[in-house]
């Protein structure tokens, strides 16, 4: 079934990409040469502005299409064409953000028409003056232009290679049942044979933390974590130093000391010396919190090898780490998670995460029968306002893993919801990809409560994409500072913390039987548990990316490992580097993972000042959510944004009582 207001086909066969590469490209540049071409005393908003809008508009949708098959067909072929098509859009992007003819029609407009535009179009008008400098463009010799466009097409080659070799890892590790022993009973069954009757256990994610989490011996944990942590370990490594090494130098060429100051120029933080202070300020705090939990960590792993027969070598390994949070949650809060993932079935999941989504935010959705979608399996929605019936977007959900496809759990737009040429609204479309447990013959998909945490944080960056109402495809969306984007999913992943949204999204799978009370708060208290030890792992992350991007090349895998031995206390298994497997550092994330910590001041102050005293089904203050936080996409600062809905400037007492910390005097 074809929707008019969906641009997007999924019948595109890998033969048929270079062609519609080569058209959207020479479409694309035939705008850009009428700008360019045009003398200073000719250039006006129509043929300025409103031309580089427009086909901004038009080429988001179709090179969106192209590039995202790559992340979810399921043939090896059109996957392949798609990164081929990425590598080639992605030259053309570079040629594009580097015209100098370009910029200078822009910059003639912007100083004969100020006082003409709207707020959004001189935002508009401001942010490409603003990238164009950043592009070196009025402050560059010629020869130093040509250096940077060599790079910036060298690195966009090497971040497409990155996240293809992690789409495209495959390796199948071998185990018996006795080496498994611990991992919940129907993940076992789950499990492909050899012909020897070993289980063939993965590294994607339904298998990998189901393993880490819960499998007793050590020795499978350790060969586990060894080989996630060894994913494209040659390839990758290569490709990330060799990104660091080129980022530094268009830094440098561009007036800036270092990437990770280039980037920041455009965040809310600013400087990398203000995210240092903030990370190094959170380490502090969490710090005593770390090692009450890794005493207990000890104490459990102590008595877990003495009751197994396993040998204790009086250290917290990388591979324990996983392990000995479970046994804290366990212990500590007496969480059972296999008991909690029986009332986490995906399919009362999914209708009560849209039923809370639709009454916070006064939307309806309608499950689209017959759709066109790229794979058996995915569904596709319609969204609307509530009240007005207006159709705002729609999104597509693909949630279960396959050979080949994104291995992570993301939100992508497809299409931006935008203004089209003649004035119409062109609505959002988006797609949440995961890889959740899919459904066996004994039992349906059946989530881990993290997992349903991750289907209401992806989810919210979809609402953001369809709930944005901006006028430019530059602004739609999640068009955000990076350092604020998270914010708006993050907010609502309290949701899966609180009694009453919980209740609404599970069910016992075989009885229909709500949560028990006392298991049901056993998983609520336990929301501070490991607060310190995965909140310093998030600080790991984050510093070890600052730190590479603040210098002019990096052994990764060194840095990794000391960054987290200092900060964690866990030195990286000897001969890995989980740095080959972060995809983040070549998926848009570089000098940026901060944002996650950061972003999250803002997403508890918003949730605890509003919902929190308001109530958290509260439909107006969902309103204002959606009016102030969503609705404005890219049009405004974050902190303009944060100010309308908060009525005040943002503070983190919220963000550190969250953590188990103290606020400050």
């Amino acid at each position: 079934m074809a929707l008019s207001a969906v641009r997007l086909s999924w019948k595109i066969a890998a033969a048929d990409i270079p062609d519609l590469v080569d058209g959207l490209i020479g479409r694309t540049k035939a705008v850009y040469d009428a700008v360019g071409a045009l003398t200073h005393n000719q250039v006006n908003y129509e043929n300025v502005v409103k031309a580089l809008a427009d086909v901004e508009c038009d080429y988001s949708v179709q090179r969106n299409n192209l590039d995202f098959l790559q992340q979810v067909a399921p043939d090896k072929e059109l996957r392949d064409a798609s990164c081929a098509a990425d590598k080639k859009l992605s030259e053309f992007d570079v040629e594009i953000s580097m015209r100098q003819d370009v910029f200078d029609a822009i910059v003639a407009f912007d100083k004969q028409n100020k006082a003409e535009l709207s707020p959004e179009a001189a935002r508009f008008v401001e942010r490409l003056i603003k990238l164009g400098k950043r592009n070196g463009k009025s402050t560059l010799a010629k020869e130093y232009t040509n250096k940077v466009k060599e790079l910036k097409k060298r690195m966009s080659d090497l971040s497409i290679d990155y996240s293809k070799n992690l789409n495209e890892e495959k390796t199948v590790l071998e185990f018996t049942e006795e080496e498994l022993a611990g991992a919940p009973e129907d993940f076992i069954k789950s499990l492909e044979r050899t012909e020897l009757g070993k289980c063939k256990v993965t590294l994607k994610y339904p298998h990998y933390f189901p393993c880490m989490k819960k499998v007793c011996n050590p020795n499978t944990r350790k060969t586990m974590e060894t080989a996630f942590n060894s994913r494209c370990l040659k390839e990758n490594t290569a490709i990330l130093e060799e990104l660091v090494k080129l980022r530094h130098q268009k830094a440098q060429l561009l007036g800036f000391p270092t990437h990770a100051a280039y980037i920041l120029d455009m965040r809310m933080a600013k400087t990398p010396e203000a995210v240092a202070t903030f990370l190094s300020d959170l380490a502090t705090r969490l710090k005593p919190l770390q090692q009450e939990e890794f005493s207990l960590f000890l104490q459990y792993k102590k008595e877990e090898c003495e009751k197994r027969g396993f040998e204790y070598d009086g250290k917290v390994n990388m591979w324990d780490f996983r392990y000995c949070m479970s046994l804290l949650e366990e212990r500590k809060y007496s969480v059972d998670h296999n008991a909690l993932k029986e009332y986490f079935p995906m399919e009362v999941v999914t209708k009560g995460l849209l039923d809370i989504y639709q009454e916070l935010l006064g939307l309806t959705f309608m499950e689209v029968k017959d759709a066109e979608v790229w794979y058996e399996d995915v569904t596709l929605y319609e969204v609307k306002d509530a009240k007005s019936g207006q159709l705002l977007g729609y999104f597509y959900l693909d949630l279960y893993p396959r050979e080949g496809k994104y291995g992570h759990a993301a939100c992508f737009g497809l299409q931006p919801g935008c203004l089209l040429p003649d004035g119409t609204r062109q609505v959002a479309v988006a797609a949440m990809v995961a890889n959740f447990t899919k459904a066996t013959a004994d039992q349906p998909s059946l989530l881990t409560h993290d997992e349903v945490e991750t289907y209401f944080h992806e989810f919210g960056h979809v609402m953001h994409q369809i709930c944005a109402q901006a006028k430019f495809s530059l602004f739609s969306g999640t068009h955000v500072e990076r350092d604020f984007v998270e914010a708006p999913s993050q907010m609502l992943e309290n949701w899966v913390w609180e009694k009453e949204p919980l209740s609404r999204m599970s069910a016992h799978y075989q009885t229909g039987a709500p949560i028990p009370d006392d298991l049901l708060q056993c998983l609520i208290s336990s929301r501070i548990a490991n607060a310190g030890a995965f909140n310093l792992r998030q600080i790991v992350l984050a510093t070890f990316d600052q730190t590479i991007h603040t210098q002019p090349e990096a052994d990764t895998a060194k840095v990794m490992s000391e960054m987290s031995e200092k900060i964690l206390g866990i030195p990286s298994t000897p001969g890995t580097n989980m740095a080959a497997a972060f995809g983040h550092m070549a998926g848009g994330y570089d000098a940026q993972y901060y944002g996650y910590l950061w972003s999250e001041v803002f997403c508890m102050d918003m949730f605890y000042t509003r919902f929190r005293s308001e109530g958290i089904m509260n439909s107006a203050v969902g309103a204002d959510y959606r009016r102030f936080i969503l609705e404005p996409g890219g049009s405004l600062d974050g902190d303009v944004m944060l100010r309308n809905f908060l009525g005040r400037d943002p503070k983190p007492d919220a963000f550190l009582i969250s953590k188990g910390l103290k606020p400050d005097p």
